[in-house]
């Protein structure tokens, strides 16, 4: 009899692990939505103008289409952060069951992969915009455009720091995917 009761009473440290997880999944999830968007707006928000020997010139995000490819890709991550936040909470009021986070681990794999390649633009473009490369005769923006340098460093810093949260993401749904049983 001991035995029959002892099963059919739900595992407390288990549920404590489940609770745990959902909480990381909630702060995550929310923090990566408010990196992203707040990297987007940094991003589009950027432009500078100076005079340079009597001529006007203008720096925006727009102008460049790694720029444009990093405010997109944050945009549509954090769209996607969103809808897998409305997720959670979904599965959480309907029970937990490791076959939904097969596809957590697909779609948070997917976002970071996004965001990686989104981050990796960004910053191969701001490199030439701050160091130039005189093989091909790009000189440097960043000394004439500081404010339009800076805003952009900030939006790919905040861009980075969500796609370390994104990995953890997928670290923690593919763990979690793992408990799957046939």
């Amino acid at each position: 009899m001991a035995t029959i009761e002892a099963k059919l009473q739900p595992n407390p440290p288990v549920m404590k692990n489940q609770k745990l997880f959902l909480g990381a999944q909630i702060c995550l999830r929310s923090f990566a939505l408010a990196t992203t968007l707040a990297a987007t707006w940094i991003m589009v928000t950027s432009k500078q103008s100076v005079e340079i020997v009597g001529i006007a010139f203008d720096a925006r995000y727009s102008y460049s289409s790694a720029f444009k490819f990093v405010a997109f890709a944050n945009a549509v991550v954090s769209a996607c952060c969103l809808v897998s936040l409305l997720f959670v909470f979904l599965l959480h009021l309907r029970g937990s069951n490791p076959n939904h986070y097969f596809f957590f681990f697909l779609h948070d794999l997917f976002i970071m992969c996004l965001e990686l390649a989104g981050c990796a633009a960004a910053t191969a473009i701001g490199f030439v915009g701050k160091y130039g490369n005189s093989h091909t005769g790009w000189t440097p923006i960043c000394d004439h455009f500081e404010k339009f340098c800076h805003r952009v460093t900030k939006s790919v810093i905040l861009s980075y720091v969500s796609l370390v949260v994104l990995l953890m993401l997928t670290v923690g749904s593919a763990i979690k995917s793992r408990e799957i049983r046939v």
